[in-house]
């Protein structure tokens, strides 16, 4: 269950935080942290999947290309107050990657997609506020992807939620052109 336990937090502060086992996020300058979810083979295998369709179509989209990140990778998606996340796959723009220095540990700035992959642990709350907060900071679509269920429900920006099963095929409509994939292939 996520606890609020500071409210104006910057980034900086979260990051000098000893490491506890605890997953922790900042959401709006609020530190959220809950115990370590341990992920399960259906996830990873999930995130494996979605990070190579990812990767292929990547490979054939014209320059400028940008990055497919996976592993719970550090974002900050927005400053003043800041909210820094982990994503279990993201597409990142070229032009955000343009904006990073050297020393950047952490991806500064919204992804084109963010993928979270369900775990058992998750709560439908925590997962609501989750896709809110990231299309509230600029990302263009979001995928939810259930490997229990073999279902990826997809957002974007005012629009209504769509639900794709394993008979279906993903795709990256005017966000990342040319993309597609077969729901059943991230579940295989």
């Amino acid at each position: 269950m996520s606890t609020a336990l500071a409210a104006g937090m910057t980034t900086e502060e979260l990051l000098a935080l000893p490491e506890n086992g605890t997953d922790r996020e900042l959401i709006r300058g609020e530190l959220k942290e809950r115990p370590m979810t341990y992920r399960n083979r259906f996830h990873t295998l999930a995130v494996s999947n979605v990070a190579y369709g990812l990767k292929r179509w990547l490979e054939q989209a014209s320059e400028p290309r940008g990055q497919v990140h996976s592993g719970e990778v550090g974002c900050i998606l927005r400053r003043d107050p800041d909210t820094t996340v982990g994503i279990d796959v993201a597409y990142f723009s070229a032009e955000v990657l343009a904006r990073q220095s050297d020393d950047t540990t952490l991806v500064e700035g919204a992804p084109k997609l963010a993928v979270e992959v369900l775990s058992p642990s998750d709560k439908t709350e925590e997962i609501r506020d989750k896709v809110l907060e990231y299309l509230a900071a600029g990302v263009e679509l979001v995928w939810i992807v259930d490997p229990y269920f073999h279902t990826v429900t997809v957002h974007r920006p005012g629009g209504r939620p769509e639900m794709f099963n394993d008979e279906e095929t993903l795709s990256g409509s005017a966000t990342l052109p040319g993309l597609e994939i077969a729901v059943a292939d991230l579940f295989r």
